[in-house]
């Protein structure tokens, strides 16, 4: 599958983002576990949607919208939705989704960086578990192109791992969250899946995205902080 229409050239020093970090999704069996190991509930997607003020005439874009879930349920409310993502078989199984449930949003085979939104701006822009894939300063670039996205007021949502504990504490509390979030094979995530992110993908601290999401235009309006490995953020553009 070539890259969306909407995606703008990027300079070739540019992050690779279409060379996935981390654990590798690129297969058909490998996207279909994932999206079983992230708990795919409808009804959180649309309490989500509710707290988002996503309704029907609405316009939403979910970047790195993975296997589509929120993307569906927003198209379900008749809001105009759009899902960008750079991985062919995520979007494929997003599509399926999509077209068992009945409805017809926009896919995009794009990514942070390099998708150029068109049409009228965003109303809600949505990313959740995937900011972490590129390192500090590309979040930043990513963050600059989401609020671009959006009209004046609209709201931006960033849930991921975002690190809240003092950095001293590091290894205690990293070292705690893969002890206890590791499933048993065939249950959710591994122990090994948690170890791998923390080597090899680029989850930061909270106080580092507050700061990102400021430069980007947004003002933090809300956050919380479940665990002190995640995060999230409700934001509005100014």
């Amino acid at each position: 599958m070539r890259r969306s229409d909407s995606t703008r050239p990027r300079p070739a020093w540019s992050f690779p983002e279409y060379t996935p970090v981390g654990v590798d999704l690129g297969s058909r069996a490998a996207v279909a576990a994932y999206d079983g190991k992230q708990g795919t509930d409808p009804d959180a997607d649309d309490a989500l949607l509710d707290r988002l003020g996503v309704t029907g005439g609405s316009r939403l874009v979910d970047l790195a919208c993975g296997t589509g879930s929120l993307v569906v349920q927003a198209a379900r409310r008749r809001a105009e939705a759009h899902g960008v993502d750079v991985s062919e078989e995520m979007l494929a199984f997003a599509r399926t989704r999509a077209e068992r449930a009945g409805v017809a949003p926009r896919w995009h085979r794009a990514g942070f960086l390099d998708y150029a939104h068109h049409g009228g701006p965003a109303d809600v822009v949505t990313t959740r578990s995937a900011l972490h894939q590129l390192p500090d300063f590309w979040k930043q670039q990513a963050l600059l192109n989401a609020a671009s996205m959006l009209r004046p007021g609209g709201t931006f949502y960033l849930w991921d791992v975002i690190f809240t504990f003092e950095p001293a504490a590091a290894e205690t509390h990293v070292q705690h969250w893969i002890d206890t979030a590791g499933r048993a094979e065939g249950e959710g995530f591994a122990r090994a899946d948690f170890e791998t992110h923390i080597r090899e993908e680029f989850s930061t601290h909270a106080w580092i995205i507050e700061g990102m999401l400021e430069r980007a235009g947004l003002t933090v309006v809300s956050t919380s902080a479940p665990t002190p490995t995640h995060a999230e953020f409700v934001c509005l553009r100014r």
